[in-house]
């Protein structure tokens, strides 16, 4: 399948949504670079991303659930859904963390694809199986020079053999897999679209980009990929320096009905409105847990100099979740002196267990 971009650019009709969209997210990057809740703006953000991506494939996973998942302190089996959510929600961690132009790559795509090593544009550590087959000096191994180099030569071809079968492409199944369905080809069609639109500015190219991704489909299985490489895409070309944008939640924020329609200018320009509606609600989220902090400062008033209530504070505002073992082990207090001032800060519980208790703000 292809995708082609237009002959002439309707910029009448894309003008004022452009100008909306690189305003309102110039605005919300620029509150987010030295906010004192710019951490936990990030990870909550991760979560609620990684959900309104599920729900764009019409699943549904609540948000605390996903949470609670992530730090291992599950309430209930978890769902299909659930664990899907949590793959987005990696995902979406591991391009935040890595280099800006990492994740557009051809290297990251292929990373995040399941297909090639490496994080933030560099391969990960892992063991060389020729290390671990490597012969320890051994002083009886000199009794016997010719049988030591032989056991040598069949130690360095098993390592190869290991790292063959390692690294060869698993067998697609044709009851999961179309075989008709080529996604090296597709996805190159996409990246041809990438580079044509590296002269346009950031966000239209984007809008293309998303526009693209939906009418190729270049993943059989991961269409949740798509938004997240847009989004990458605006980091990549320093739109958005402090944050990687919540491009799935903000789909939820226009009808299906506008960027689904047929005619590709009205979907560039819900894309764009969408943009501008996603950049506000972040704004609004931000004034509400820099509103929330400031609310917990208050009770430092009176407290002694070593307290240890403003570094709660600052761990409570950068995670939707902890519990006493994780408040004690940062703060390196007791656990009874962590539930001491998560009673004192009176923070709301997360999971109704007696045990296994744990606090957040959302």
């Amino acid at each position: 399948m292809t995708y082609a971009l237009p002959d002439s650019i309707p910029f009448a009709a894309l003008a004022l949504p452009l100008a909306n969209a690189e305003d309102a997210l110039a605005r919300l990057d620029e509150r987010i670079a030295k906010s004192p809740v710019r951490e936990g703006f990030v990870s909550r953000g991760h979560f609620a991303d990684a959900g309104a991506a599920l729900r764009l494939e019409g699943e549904l996973v609540n948000l605390e659930d996903l949470i609670l998942h992530d730090a291992g302190m599950d309430i209930r089996a978890p769902s299909h859904e659930l664990t899907r959510a949590h793959t987005i929600l990696r995902a979406r961690r591991r391009i935040a963390e890595a280099k800006p132009n990492w994740a557009p790559s051809e290297a990251g795509i292929a990373s995040l694809r399941g297909r090639g090593p490496g994080r933030g544009g560099e391969l990960e550590h892992q063991p060389d199986h020729e290390e671990l087959w490597e012969p320890v000096d051994d002083p009886a191994s000199s009794l016997d020079e010719p049988l030591a180099a032989e056991l040598a030569l069949l130690d360095q071809a098993l390592a190869r053999t290991h790292r063959a079968l390692a690294t060869r492409d698993k067998t697609r199944d044709p009851l999961v897999y179309d075989p008709g369905f080529d996604e090296d080809l597709r996805m190159a069609e996409w990246r041809r679209i990438e580079e044509e639109t590296r002269t346009l500015p950031a966000l239209l190219a984007a809008g293309f980009l998303w526009d693209a991704w939906n009418e190729i489909e270049p993943l059989e299985h991961l269409a949740w990929l798509g938004p997240l490489l847009v989004a990458a895409t605006l980091r990549a070309r320093n739109k958005t320096r402090h944050h990687l944008p919540h491009l799935a939640a903000a789909l939820h924020l226009i009808s299906p009905r506008e960027r689904r329609s047929a005619d590709a200018t009205l979907r560039l320009a819900a894309f764009l409105k969408a943009m501008a509606a996603m950049a506000e609600a972040g704004a609004k989220d931000h004034d509400r847990w820099l509103t929330a902090r400031r609310l917990l400062e208050r009770k430092l008033e009176g407290k002694r100099r070593n307290s240890r209530m403003g570094a709660a504070i600052d761990l409570v505002m950068a995670r939707p979740i902890v519990n006493a073992a994780l408040i004690a082990r940062a703060l390196e207090i007791t656990p009874r002196a962590a539930q001491t001032l998560v009673a004192e800060l009176d923070l709301r519980e997360l999971t109704g267990r007696g045990r296994y208790r744990a606090w957040g703000i959302l």
